[in-house]
């Protein structure tokens, strides 16, 4: 049986420019710097980092499965000292108006950050999309989606 992949997006609204308008430049490099780290050592198989609006989103590829703390525990890492020597050195808007507790838990949910995870069996071609959006609702997708792959007269 193949091993198992996890895709997890885990993302945090961790103070932005302008209001609730976009990440700055230097959260996300700081934030690549530190799943380039945790890809060094072995824990992530590859990542991408990006924004949806304010927020800051850490898509990632592992071994661990879905809900794991160490991958979890990385994002919450990544996104309290994103948080603490971006974010509020900058003061930027909001900084850190996603991490609601002090305190690791072992997994990011009910902490502020949001999640969608999902464990694979990877095959050779297994390209993935994903949605990301900020400021709507998952309806905001419905009419995109129905274009792509519902309509008869696209």
């Amino acid at each position: 049986m193949p091993d198992k992949v996890t895709i997890s997006l885990i993302k945090a609204d961790l103070g932005s420019l302008a209001g609730h308008h976009i990440v700055h430049p230097a959260q996300i490099e700081l934030a690549k710097k530190k799943l380039q780290e945790a890809k060094e050592k072995g824990l992530l198989i590859d990542y991408y980092v990006f924004n949806a609006g304010d927020d800051l989103e850490l898509l990632m590829t592992h071994r661990e499965g879905e809900g794991s703390p160490k991958i979890h525990g990385l994002a919450w890492d990544t996104f309290k000292e994103v948080t603490e020597k971006v974010s509020k050195p900058l003061k930027l808007y909001a900084a850190g108006q996603d991490l609601l507790v002090e305190a690791f838990s072992g997994n990011v949910k009910g902490m502020g950050p949001g999640v969608a995870e999902m464990e694979i069996e990877e095959r050779r071609s297994e390209p993935i999309i994903v949605f990301a959006a900020d400021k709507t609702e998952p309806g905001a997708w419905n009419l995109i989606l129905y274009k792509i792959f519902a309509d008869p007269w696209n």
